[in-house]
């Protein structure tokens, strides 16, 4: 009977552990995998830092709305100087514009960059539902393809966030620092009697999401932020860490050869340490190949009427840790 007994309460506490295991947002394995994004060496063809007084942004409008009527608006908008481009999926800010640096951002910079829209949707046709637009980082184009995971890659940013009476008053996400990454995918065909199965080449886009529960809505005394994470290996986001405090903060993202991804914040512009992490994960329950780009979300309730909450970024800067690429397009 203590022998039986015994094997009971191993059972249990291995089913246990089990289910702690399967629900916690940090798989084991990636602790050992994980390093600060902006480990090695930057690549200094893509990024920008906004100090050019005579940074511009040809929009080339009207904008794509692919994603709501499948018009892509060609040709796109993009920066005068290669480093950015419009979202072809889901077009781009209503307002990209350099200004002046925000009072606590980085000692030396005089120029930053606004992403603000209003008509997150179609110009004109308010949908009354929330929608999104993407201003991408112009990376694999300029290095002369997507980086391999082999070489470390990560990227970081800055962004101000405003003080909270000048968000817009809804709940939910806001803005998103984000990455394209790529995967090989295999799927199985079924033939009458025979299967196969299909390699493709697949591209996801986790992330840094910025979310707010607005007190107009919820009806409680304070609005309350935080960062929401794209995503665990089910493919559904998860709550991140409260944001107590608005002013700069410091986001980033490393991709391990282990196709980890790894998730870094912290208030302020000083460089991300250890620290700063988050957690490591494998969105979707993909392994990551290739760092294809970065991008950023804004994002509003498309009402024609509120604009999206106004949002600074400055000197996002990508990393590789092994090797370096040189080409300049």
């Amino acid at each position: 009977m203590e022998f039986e007994e015994a094997m009971r309460f191993l059972v249990t506490a291995l089913l246990a552990s089990m289910t702690l295991a399967a629900s916690c947002p940090n798989p084991v394995r990636g602790q050992s995998s994980t390093f600060v994004p902006g480990t090695g060496t930057e690549l200094t063809q893509v990024g920008d830092d906004f100090e050019d007084p005579q940074w511009n942004y040809i929009p080339n409008n009207p904008k794509s709305t692919e994603d709501i009527d499948e018009r892509q608006n060609n040709p796109i908008g993009k920066s005068a100087n290669g480093r950015w481009f419009e979202g072809i999926k889901r077009g781009h800010p209503d307002v990209v514009k350099r200004v002046e640096t925000p009072p606590g951002g980085i000692p030396g910079s005089t120029g930053a960059l606004l992403l603000q829209s209003l008509h997150t949707g179609i110009p004109g046709r308010p949908s009354y539902t929330m929608h999104q637009e993407d201003f991408i980082g112009n990376v694999q184009y300029r290095v002369g393809g997507a980086i391999s995971v082999s070489q470390a890659p990560s990227v970081t940013t800055r962004v101000y966030l405003p003080p909270i009476a000048e968000w817009e008053k809804r709940s939910g996400p806001h803005f998103a620092f984000r990455a394209a990454l790529e995967t090989t995918k295999s799927t199985n065909q079924q033939r009458f009697l025979f299967s196969s199965t299909k390699q493709e080449n697949e591209v996801y886009w986790p992330g840094l999401f910025i979310l707010l529960e607005s007190k107009y809505q919820t009806k409680k005394e304070h609005d309350y932020a935080y960062f929401r994470i794209r995503s665990n290996r089910n493919g559904g986001d998860f709550k991140g860490p409260q944001i107590t405090q608005t002013g700069w903060w410091t986001l980033g993202m490393s991709f391990s050869p282990d196709g980890m991804v790894h998730y870094y914040a912290k208030p302020g512009v000083e460089d991300l340490t250890q620290d700063d992490y988050l957690t490591s994960q494998y969105p979707y329950g993909y392994r990551c190949e290739r760092f294809r780009s970065f991008f950023y979300n804004v994002v509003n309730g498309d009402d024609g009427k509120n604009w999206t909450t106004p949002w600074i970024v400055d000197d996002p800067k990508v990393f590789v840790m092994h090797g370096g690429r040189i080409a300049r397009r």
